[in-house]
């Protein structure tokens, strides 16, 4: 039995189309990740499983329950986080706790012990008078989860928690987040961070409303991109990168921090042809050339543009 199940969900605002007969599912105790751009569909999809929207068509079952006909019983089965860390701004760190664990009926010792938990996590310990506005992104994000999950839920939903947040809170972030997975706990969470993307057991890649790719991200670099990928390390890299995308033995370019990847064809025959190119061409100086595996990133550039030309093809 899956702890999430979504069968062609579907939502549109009026004519607009925001998520496009989506399906996956989603095993207990797995963290779950739903990579897109901003305005690909992400929280729209993770608001109808909530039950804060409710969808247009299609059903999912979350943690044994109907979306659709037991939306109470989903509500207290679940966790949710958005990016707007659902906190209190104008209320103390206790009262922020004392609000949430009123909200999912905890008391008496029960309460105490998961008030403490939720101090000890966001690291708040004696600060409980401390105004929430006042706390730092990163230990305001870890109160936020702790106030998410205080009632102890089988799924939580997790949308853009990192969103803003400096690279070391994220990386505590994620921290908990495997923890509470160790723990049992399902999680789904949405992220445009291609490197968090890394830390979940299988994710979604969600583009203009529907799924374009799935997998682990293991599967997903050895299954959507055949051809070798290689990473340049060049001056004027701009350039560069104007020059390759217009050369019929590359199918795809982008910018990798300071260097370049292109995914080649059957056109290219060896480094010496791009060297020939770029150096004895247009004067740019080559430093190294280097077959890689493919990133996340990689994956996604590729089958945003196989997406793109699809589009074009149907339209």
């Amino acid at each position: 039995m899956f702890s999430i199940e979504v069968n062609n969900l579907t939502k549109k605002f009026g004519s607009f189309l925001a998520v496009d007969n989506v399906s996956f599912n989603v095993n207990k105790g797995e963290i779950f990740g739903f990579l897109g751009a901003n305005g690909a569909g992400k929280s729209t999809t993770i608001r109808m499983l909530c039950t804060i929207l409710e969808p247009t068509s299609g059903e999912a079952i979350v943690g044994g329950y109907s979306i659709n006909k037991k939306p109470d019983h989903v509500k207290k089965n679940i966790g949710y986080m958005s990016q707007r860390f659902s906190l209190y701004n104008d209320l103390t760190v206790e009262e922020n706790i004392n609000f949430f664990g009123g909200v999912y009926g905890l008391e008496g010792n029960q309460f105490a012990k998961r008030k403490n938990w939720v101090l000890k996590i966001a690291n708040l310990e004696g600060k409980e008078k401390t105004l929430t506005s006042s706390l730092p992104g990163g230990i305001k994000q870890r109160l936020a989860l702790g106030t998410a999950v205080i009632h102890k839920p089988e799924i939580v939903f997790l949308d853009e928690p990192t969103s803003g947040v400096d690279p070391i809170s994220r990386r505590r972030f994620w921290d908990l987040i495997h923890d509470l997975s160790s723990e049992g706990i399902t999680v789904l969470v949405t992220t445009h961070y291609l490197e968090e993307a890394e830390y979940c057991n299988k994710i979604i890649l969600i583009n203009r409303g529907k799924i374009i790719a799935q997998g682990t991200s293991k599967e997903l670099k050895s299954n959507y991109i055949k051809n070798t990928i290689l990473e340049i390390e060049c001056d004027k890299v701009i350039e560069a990168l104007e020059i390759l995308e217009k050369q019929n033995f590359v199918n795809e370019v982008s910018i990798f921090g300071n260097s370049i990847h292109i995914v080649v064809n059957d056109n290219y025959t060896n480094e010496e042809q791009i060297r020939e190119l770029l150096g004895k061409k247009h004067s740019i100086n080559v430093r190294r050339i280097d077959s890689i595996v493919p990133t996340l990133e990689d994956v996604f550039i590729h089958v945003l543009e196989m997406d793109k030309e699809n589009g074009s093809a149907k339209n």
